[in-house]
């Protein structure tokens, strides 16, 4: 498959290409919840259940009826928000909550676990909300505990039960172990399924049965098949959790029981395949392959048959088998010129209705339903409604060289207005590190500051997976080196390319990309003129043991088996991990520093910022701190998220100025 980026360029013709804005779109425009938040049909069709708040009440689960368009409200309540749902069947709906108006210090709920008709009729509650930390007036003795969750599986859908998560959960919300049980949401009666092992994780069949089970022990990933011919219990593969090898990652069950698993098979980008289940191995070709790409995606099933396989290069899109979803495809394109489209037929349909996704690098994800006999196109929600595509600015993946050789991808975001040479730069490093980075998407943060004067470039450094193989692995133990000077190499290319002004660039992010942020001052002073850490590491060896009074998500397999291998040992590689860390060298960073951290951050604890601040602030005087007290990994409250970009704009005005 071609990306996708390639076959919309024809398309994207919009009539902001060359349109010259008076004024940025404000801040919250960016940065507010959102009033909609996602829809899903029913599995015949004929419901659409979606998540919608407004007038400043609490996000709700609404049901409109696309016979008639009729909507009303079936659940809400007035001190949480509806977070996550899924259809138990055509009549019935199963969801959680989630308190958007506190941060993580002030979380006092779990999520709790609901069912309700789509009616709004025959409400249960089937999971406490409160821990064993938090009293109420409800004993909640006939409920599930607080960590009973969700799985991001819909199942057979044809019943009153589903199959939900008991969480096995540590200290600071460290995720030990994922039992299984089936529940009833009429009775809340619940039976517990076997399975070898310490399980992390499930896959159901195409009946919507537990068939696979993931399990842990110490650094071992195994993958347990339960056989329908023996009903018992036997191991397809295991390899090491952390760094891999010959492993596979099952994806999902097709309509005949086929099991479709994504695999490198010897090969550098994962791929498609089908596994034999009777003789354990793959086939002997993918069945889809992206080009440029690690397979990422999900099979497409409607009506017992296996329509297409939703795929992610350097966008999301479909590859269809069935040639009237092709056609489908082609009819949607027409009536939504310029953008991608994003179709999913109901898993049981008996009306014409589909679900569309319409976005592009300037459009917001919209959700529409479309009548596929009427050829009607309705518009349910925006995730950012306030946003015009006319004033985004254009969105693009680059391709530059590392200095070694290697070829680093990266999303380089320019300002509306069509100029595009001799800009002032931010470059924007994604956290992680071990993840990918960008889509060619509406991406908030690129475009705030997009919309400000700026070129905005985010490498995709070695490291980062979703690129193959040799591209992930050549970023181990390469933190502050390799992996640093993919960051500088790519500034060096932009500027080369006339797109940056040299003398005026900013290197910023957050976690990873906070660290990346330090370490671009340090080693490259020339290049950056400021820098933005927000929730950025300052020490590796803090990441192994930030003290006593401060909590850590991170679960010791990780610090045990992966970190060492993937990011240094703390003894076998003291020396360079002593050299590539930020807190050491902090006295080198004499350039202006906008530094934000959370209060209640256990992924990132706060004495990272604490130590790098007192130790910077000695020799410069240009450093600007902020603490968020409540806020955890990254910011969840829009006034905080307002607060700071409002700062970050403030900051780049003053020292590498747009405008």
């Amino acid at each position: 498959m071609r990306p996708l980026r390639q076959l919309m360029l024809a398309a994207l013709a919009l009539a902001a290409a060359c349109h010259a804005q008076a004024e940025a779109p404000p801040v919250a425009s960016f940065f507010n919840n959102p009033a909609f938040n996602g829809a899903m049909l029913s599995p015949n069709g004929r419901y659409l259940a979606a998540f919608v708040g407004a007038g400043g009440q609490r996000d709700g689960l609404a049901v409109v009826d696309l016979s008639d368009m009729s909507a009303h409200m079936v659940a809400q309540f007035r001190d949480t928000d509806i977070g996550r749902a899924q259809w138990v069947n055509n009549e019935r709906l199963l969801f959680s909550t989630v308190d958007k108006s506190v941060a993580r210090r002030d979380v006092r709920f779990g999520p709790g676990l609901f069912a309700v008709d789509r009616d709004g009729k025959r409400f249960r509650q089937l999971a406490r909300r409160n821990t064993p930390f938090i009293q109420s007036g409800d004993s909640g003795r006939d409920m599930l505990p607080w960590h009973t969750f969700m799985l991001d599986q819909a199942g057979a859908q044809d019943s009153e039960e589903v199959y939900v998560s008991d969480a096995g959960i540590e200290g600071a919300g460290i995720l030990v172990s994922s039992d299984l049980l089936r529940l009833n949401t009429r009775t809340s009666i619940t039976h517990t399924v076997g399975h070898p092992g310490v399980a992390r994780g499930w896959l159901l069949d195409q009946h919507g049965r537990p068939r696979l089970v993931e399990t842990l022990d110490k650094n071992i990933e195994s993958i347990h098949y339960l056989d329908p011919a023996t009903e018992q219990w036997r191991t397809l593969a295991s390899f090491d959790a952390y760094t891999g090898g010959g492993g596979f990652e099952p994806l999902a069950f097709g309509p005949d029981g086929t099991l479709y698993v994504t695999s490198r098979a010897g090969r550098d980008r994962s791929a498609l395949y089908r596994y034999d289940l009777v003789h354990g191995k793959l086939a002997d070709k993918p069945m889809v392959e992206l080009e440029g790409f690690d397979f990422s995606g999900h099979l497409v099933i409607s009506n017992n048959r296996l329509l297409g396989v939703r795929v992610h290069g350097d966008a999301e899109g479909t590859a269809w088998f069935d040639a009237d979803m092709k056609a489908l495809q082609a009819t949607v394109d027409t009536l939504l010129p310029g953008t991608i489209n994003l179709i999913t037929p109901p898993s049981r349909p008996e009306t014409p209705w589909v679900l569309v996704l319409s976005y592009s690098d300037k459009q917001p994800q919209r959700t529409m339903v479309f009548n596929t006999e009427t050829k009607r196109m309705s518009e349910v929600g925006n995730v950012a409604p306030q946003i015009k595509p006319a004033d985004m600015g254009s969105r693009e993946l680059v391709h530059y060289t590392a200095r070694d050789g290697l070829d680093i991808p990266a999303w380089l975001t320019l300002p509306p207005g069509g100029k595009d040479k001799n800009l002032p730069m931010v470059v924007l490093v994604h956290g992680g590190p071990f993840m990918r980075g960008g889509s060619w998407n509406w991406n908030a943060d690129a475009q705030f500051l997009a919309t400000r004067g700026y070129a905005v470039l985010e490498p995709e450094f070695r490291g980062s997976v979703g690129f193959g193989d040799a591209h992930f692995r050549a970023g181990w133990k390469q933190w502050g080196l390799k992996m640093q000077d993919d960051v500088a190499d790519g500034t060096r290319w932009a500027i080369a390319q006339g797109t940056a002004d040299a003398k005026r660039i900013c290197i910023a992010g957050a976690s990873y990309g906070g660290y990346a942020t330090l370490m671009g001052l340090i080693n490259d002073p020339d290049l950056y003129r400021c820098g933005v850490d927000w929730v950025g590491v300052t020490d590796i060896d803090l990441l192994y043991d930030s003290g006593w009074r401060y909590a850590s998500d991170l679960p010791q397999g990780w610090k045990q088996y992966g970190m060492p291998a993937l990011i240094g040992d703390r003894v076998k590689d003291a020396a360079q991990l002593q050299a590539t860390s930020p807190l050491r060298q902090a006295a080198r960073v004499t350039q202006p520093l906008l530094l934000a951290y959370g209060g209640a951050d256990v992924r990132v604890p706060i004495t990272h910022g604490l130590k790098f601040y007192d130790a910077v602030k000695a020799g410069n005087p240009n450093v600007e701190w902020i603490e968020y007290p409540e806020e955890g990994h990254g910011w969840a409250l829009p006034k905080n998220r307002i607060d700071f970009w409002t700062r970050v704009e403030h900051f780049l005005d003053k020292n590498i100025g747009a405008h």
